[in-house]
């Protein structure tokens, strides 16, 4: 049998990986809280954790706001009591949720000093797969883990299990403690997990239908997951609906805090298991597998290919035509700024008229790839020639050097939202700015 690292069907460059999120990849080939909806009381604590990252070695010092996913209702609002048991200024991020600028951190939500606590509201407005990170500076001294948010419709889809793959990667010493992100890596030893394991394995019956939510967690790394063997449907990218699709080959590429969500099928016999391969740009190794297990078959045949989820509501057309555009450049920290660093009163990226279309023109002027993000609202990918756009919403995207990407977004919601960029180097630092919907 080839070795994964061998696979010409999984073998790729870093500069592969990086293009491949220019869309090409995703394309088709052609805490405890009720669940009832209305007002729900979360309480999220940034608190020094421990994972063991080696069979054979020591626990690793992390930071991090719990375990487990976090599970609610579209419609819900959240009553979040955010605590900051850190060494450091922590602020609490939600990646994906739209709309929601008196809980945007750093913008109107300063940093929290440790031991303080923070009360405020998510209103839940969009189903789908979402993450929660205790948004810090560079420097701290232990890296910081995401929580899966995940946002049920109010409608039921056809699926047998539901399960979020968290993939985290992680710089190790030989003390076993882990190196930050935003400082030098050295000679540490580079390791991925998922859901905290360096080997994640799924069992189902055959012909159940799960639902996967993958989730890069990843501070720095541009990641590709695969599924030999498998059709693997695209039915999600950053918490919003999308036209379904296959993807390639049964592979998916994440830029750091995005998130995919796919149907797969458990279409073999009792025994049979299907590698699930995970590449860094530089090999693919296995990190897990999808077993069929011994049980009874859930039904006679597969079920047929789904159709769309449910949608949550987004714009269905963006007028470029009469759209304010603005020039923003990527890979420079000038005019950005460390969260450390940032200060409200720093003039905005751009402002925008409430309910008008943007277009934004991301050039990359660094010497590797920069990954963007865009708090407050989702954007479509626009094409080469600025006649349409790719059939999915994104609130993530990694722009290689010398490229310019143009995104469109339609400036729904009033306030104050970050904008966020960090290069693929894990020493590289995070850096934000601001923009203004008005």
């Amino acid at each position: 049998m080839t070795s994964p690292e061998f696979s010409p069907e999984f073998s790729l460059t870093r500069r592969d990986l990086m293009a491949a999120l220019g869309a090409a990849a995703l394309c088709p080939a052609l805490p405890t809280a009720g669940s009832a909806q209305g007002r729900t009381a979360v309480a999220l604590q940034a608190k020094t954790d421990h994972i063991r990252l080696r069979p054979d070695g020591p626990e690793t010092a992390v930071w991090s706001l719990g375990s487990g996913d976090l599970r609610f209702r579209r419609g819900e609002v959240l009553d979040v009591t955010f605590g900051n048991d850190l060494p450091a200024p922590a602020a609490l991020d939600c990646r994906g949720l739209d709309g929601v600028p008196a809980a945007e951190p750093l913008a109107s939500r300063a940093p929290l000093a440790a031991g303080a606590k923070d009360t405020f509201q998510l209103p839940l407005r969009h189903a789908g797969t979402f993450l929660c990170e205790p948004l810090l500076g560079d420097g701290g001294t232990a890296p910081a883990r995401p929580r899966p948010l995940i946002v049920t419709g109010t409608s039921p889809v056809a699926v047998d299990r539901d399960e979020v793959l968290l993939i985290e990667e992680w710089r190790l010493r030989g003390d076993g403690s882990a190196v930050p992100p935003g400082d030098d890596p050295k000679d540490s030893l580079a390791i991925q997990t998922i859901n905290g394991k360096t080997s994640y394995d799924i069992s189902a019956p055959a012909n159940a239908r799960l639902r996967l939510r993958f989730i890069n967690g990843s501070q720095r790394g541009v990641l590709a997951v695969k599924l030999e063997n498998l059709e693997v449907r695209v039915m999600a990218i950053d918490g919003q609906p999308a036209e379904p699709f296959s993807a390639r080959n049964g592979a998916l590429v994440l830029a750091p805090g995005s998130r995919t969500d796919v149907f797969v099928d458990a279409a073999g016999t009792p025994g049979t298991s299907f590698p699930i391969l995970l590449h860094d740009g530089k090999q693919a190794r296995p990190v897990g597998r999808l077993a069929i297990s011994n049980d009874p078959p859930l039904r006679p045949a597969p079920f047929p290919p789904a159709p769309p989820l449910p949608g949550n509501d987004m714009p269905a057309q963006l007028d470029l035509k009469s759209a304010a555009r603005f020039d923003l450049a990527l890979g420079t920290p000038t005019e950005w700024f460390r969260p450390a660093d940032f200060k409200p009163s720093a003039a905005p990226a751009f402002q925008a008229k409430a309910g008008r279309p943007v277009v934004l023109a991301l050039t990359n002027r660094g010497a590797i790839a920069s990954v963007f993000h865009l708090h407050g609202h989702h954007f479509r990918l626009l094409d080469r020639l600025d006649d349409g756009w790719k059939p999915f919403w994104l609130d993530t995207l990694a722009v290689e050097p010398g490229q310019t990407q143009r995104i469109a977004f339609l400036a729904e919601y009033p306030g104050r939202y970050l904008i966020e960029q960090v290069a693929t180097d894990w020493a590289a630092p995070r850096l934000v700015r601001w923009y203004s919907v008005q």
